[in-house]
């Protein structure tokens, strides 16, 4: 199973095995997603991060 890294909204990253991307008709409806943070425990606006900019924060 793939997973993919991903940023709060309070700028915490964290990995999830579960990324989903629902579609209204042909359009998309956005990057971010409703997930639950596990570092602050609320649900977040959740977005993907691109690995190179992952790697340049650590």
């Amino acid at each position: 199973m793939q997973s993919t890294v991903v940023r709060c909204s309070e700028g915490h990253e964290f990995r999830t095995s579960v990324f989903p991307m629902p579609q209204l008709d042909e359009a998309r409806i956005g990057p971010g997603r409703l997930l639950r943070c596990p570092r602050c425990a609320r649900l977040r606006n959740a977005v993907p991060v691109s690995m190179p900019e992952a790697r340049r924060e650590r």
